[in-house]
Formats: C-alpha cells, structure tokens, sequence
C-alpha cells in the first residue's frame, strides 16, 4: 500500500503561521529555506530600492519584495522572488497571492543555493509569463538575464530589463560596491 503526499494549495500556505521562515510552493510540495543572509538582503535591497525609484518616477508600476506570485494551479506553485516588478495595467491589490507572474523576476543567490534549482526556477517564470529574470551571484559578482535568452553579466555589465523598463539600468560594479 502506498501513501499519497497531500498537496498544499496556495491558500493553505498563506494561511500558515509566520515561523521566521521562508516557503514556497512547487507543484503543491512546501519548500521551506532559512531567512537570507546579510549580503543577500543588502544586494537585494539595493536592486528594489533602485528599480523601484526608476519605476515610481514614471508610474510604470509597482515594485515589491518578498511577495508571493502563483505561477500555476492544480497543483499550486508560488514563488516569492526577492524582487518583482508588475506593469501597471497588471497591478491588483490584494492580500493574497498575486495571481499570475510578474513581468519582471529578480533572485538573489545565497551561498546554499545550487544552480539547478535557481534555473528552475527561472523556467517556471518564464514559462508562467514574466518577461526578465535576473539571477544575482553575490559570492562571484556575476548576474545573469534571462528573456528567454540567457546573458551572462559581469562586474563590468549592468543590470537592465528593455523590453519591460527601458532606460533602467544598474552596474553591477555599483551593486557589489562595499
């Protein structure tokens, strides 16, 4: 006899306790990861403070941090990229989950993160709709952008995401600055 896995709904897990932690789901399953480092917080503060000063002088939209995006339904992914950028016409408030990707994706690596799960995870944004992915290595001063083509950026390179915020942009020499 085999014993099925319950599938957590996107519902059940904004209604779980605030445990100092931070969870996703994958297809129903609940990932659980450690709250993020200092250098990751500061990086990735710093990209949400720029891209959102960008975007709230042009009302483009809204930028946020932390929040939940479903991705999919039946069986329910959620995301919460570090960073995130929704068109204005696609702003809705709500207290939930947003339902839908953002247009623009932006994570953070921390030092446990492993590749492959990071470009999962850039496979189900893009494939969910959002336009840009950016991935930002901290420990090797390096980002990539996804659009579905990927670009490799070095310290020299910026940050940028044309198609979605034109004119936007952030060296990467500025981000990794102590």
């Amino acid at each position: 006899m085999s014993v099925e896995a319950k599938l957590m709904t996107a519902d059940e897990l904004l209604a779980m306790p605030d445990d100092g932690m931070k969870h996703e789901l994958v297809e129903g399953a609940l990932l659980t990861m450690a709250p993020p480092g200092w250098d990751h917080g500061d990086i990735a503060a710093e990209i949400a403070m720029q891209m959102r000063a960008f975007v709230k002088a042009r009302r483009l939209g809204k930028v946020v941090v932390e929040t939940g995006f479903i991705l999919k339904r039946d069986p329910d992914t959620v995301r919460g990229p570090d960073v995130s950028f929704v068109q204005t016409d696609r702003v809705v408030r709500t207290r939930k989950y947003y339902q839908g990707s953002p247009d623009i994706a932006v994570e953070v690596m921390s030092p446990d993160d492993r590749y492959s799960e990071v470009r999962e995870k850039v496979r189900e944004y893009l494939q969910a709709g959002t336009s840009v992915v950016i991935v930002v290595d901290p420990a090797k001063q390096i980002a990539w952008s996804y659009t579905p083509e990927e670009r490799r950026l070095t310290i020299d390179d910026a940050l940028t995401a044309p198609g979605v915020l034109p004119g936007w942009e952030l060296p990467l020499r500025e981000l990794f600055a102590d």
